[in-house]
């Protein structure tokens, strides 16, 4: 999954931005489990980077439900 700068998720509509949400969860919680039985830290900055991307799509979604 390509990291999502912020203008291309405000230009979103919220439905897509969760759909997207869902999408880097599913894309988080498997790299973590495949580093978990691997035993090895290969991809330690995708999912630093997929943490953060997370954390600014959920801030987009807050500053949009707070606007209606």
């Amino acid at each position: 999954m390509v990291i999502l700068r912020s203008k291309e998720i405000r230009a979103m509509e919220i439905s897509e931005i969760q759909k997207k949400l869902d999408e880097l969860k599913a894309e988080h919680s498997k790299n973590i489990s495949k580093n978990a039985a691997a035993g090895v830290y290969e991809n330690s900055g995708k999912i630093k980077e997929l943490r953060r991307t997370i954390a600014r799509v959920l801030t987009i979604i807050n500053e949009k439900t707070k606007e209606n």
